[in-house]
């Protein structure tokens, strides 16, 4: 006989826990399953094993997804100063690191402490590891089939994530259930990833490997619908296979196939206008001058690209190859191949098509009683605690819903 619950949360990783807790709190019987022996690992390795848990200036124009306006209602009745007082009431000691990203002082470990703590409060029964095999609507219930057993349920949250980081347990159940009830899917895509290039436009950059430094990185159009075009400051990482750090992970999410991103490798510089004014001033060899403003390998390697020589006299430069030069520093424009892949993404991009959901509850609006939160939906965050924010915002949005 089917063990009953009012609420059944499929995910025990960041929005599977906070719903459970925020529903069991409610007064809710309510089971947490995961087919993992491990609980929450994308909390425990991110932020270096810190959890960058939230993100002080987390608001809907933080996120990318095909229905822009749909995360604004969560985003709005669960904020970051929320889920700060929730780490507070834990008394977890945390520190803003950089652009408003808050991390724990300690440990990733607290943060899972914590949710597991918020579930026991509530009394929440947990089913760990177990596979959910199938789930099927009769009437008004739901009824799950499990390897430890079978669940009827009132409501069934769906909060398993996307294909990022397989190693760690990702699947695509999340996608797989929204299909087999009827919902339309965002094409999935690698999201916060690095780029790889290859072939004869790349080989000069690969010895470059280990070079970091602060750009600016642009891509993609402000026409169309959704958040399209992309622009940031931030550190980029040559890489063996292409380029990372935060600046290209960021871009990443609005990179498409095909299409250029505009590095300006001196964002506080107009290299041109440097070079042609200190044509009178610099008593300098060309290489020398680049090397007071970037690390001399990749100067080098930008003046090779040029056809310039490193030991040519500024003075004796045309402006015409200074100005080509200066461009090729401020505006460098290159193609991607394409991306680590899954294995190396931290998020997902698309996913359930959030026309599907009510954006105050998170629930079907064709399957009354199945709701999906957290990283399954398409609503996707920039690096830097945004997508955890999310994680509490549409979990705590099922949770007094559900």
């Amino acid at each position: 006989m089917a063990k009953q619950y009012e609420v059944a949360v499929i995910g025990a990783g960041a929005a599977g826990m906070m719903c459970a807790a925020v529903a069991a709190q409610r007064g809710k019987s309510v089971v947490l399953i995961d087919h993992g022996d491990k609980l929450a690992e994308k909390i425990r390795i991110s932020g270096g094993g810190r959890c960058n848990f939230t993100n002080l200036n987390a608001g809907p124009a933080n996120f990318l997804s095909d229905n822009p306006h749909f995360c604004k209602s969560a985003l709005s009745r669960y904020t970051p100063a929320d889920f700060i007082a929730l780490v507070k009431k834990h008394r977890i000691g945390y520190h803003e690191k950089h652009r408003g990203q808050l991390f724990c002082n300690d440990s990733a470990e607290q943060v899972i402490q914590m949710l597991k703590a918020e579930c026991a409060d509530g009394d929440v029964t947990w089913r760990m590891p177990t596979k959910v095999e199938s789930i099927e609507k009769l009437g008004h219930n739901f009824f799950l089939v499990t390897d430890t057993g079978d669940i009827e349920c009132d409501s069934v949250v769906i909060a398993t994530g996307g294909l990022s980081i397989p190693k760690i347990g990702a699947t695509d159940f999340g996608y797989q259930i929204a299909t087999e009830f009827g919902l339309n899917l965002v094409a999935p895509r690698p999201g916060l990833v690095p780029l790889t290039f290859d072939g004869p436009s790349w080989e000069a950059f690969a010895p470059l490997a280990g070079i970091a430094l602060e750009v600016e990185v642009e891509t993609g159009t402000n026409k169309g619908k959704g958040n399209k075009r992309g622009h940031f400051r931030e550190d980029l990482l040559f890489t063996h296979r292409g380029l990372s750090g935060p600046a290209i992970l960021q871009i990443s999410s609005f990179w498409q196939p095909g299409t250029p991103i505009i590095i300006n490798l001196l964002p506080d510089m107009d290299v041109a206008q440097e070079l042609i004014e200190g044509k009178s001033t610099l008593k300098k060899q060309l290489g020398n001058v680049l090397a007071q403003w970037l690390p001399t390998r990749l100067a080098e390697c930008l003046l090779a690209i040029a056809d310039l020589a490193p030991d040519a006299r500024l003075a004796d430069v045309q402006d015409a190859k200074l100005r080509k030069l200066g461009d090729a520093i401020n505006r460098w424009a290159i193609v991607p191949t394409g991306s680590e892949g899954y294995r190396k993404a931290e998020v997902t991009l698309g996913g359930i098509d959030t026309r599907e959901l009510s954006q105050q509850t998170m629930m079907a609006s064709k399957v009354p009683g199945l709701y999906f939160i957290g990283e399954a939906v398409d609503v996707t965050g920039w690096l830097g605690g945004y997508n955890f924010q999310w994680a509490w915002a549409s979990a705590v949005a099922a949770g007094l819903a559900v």
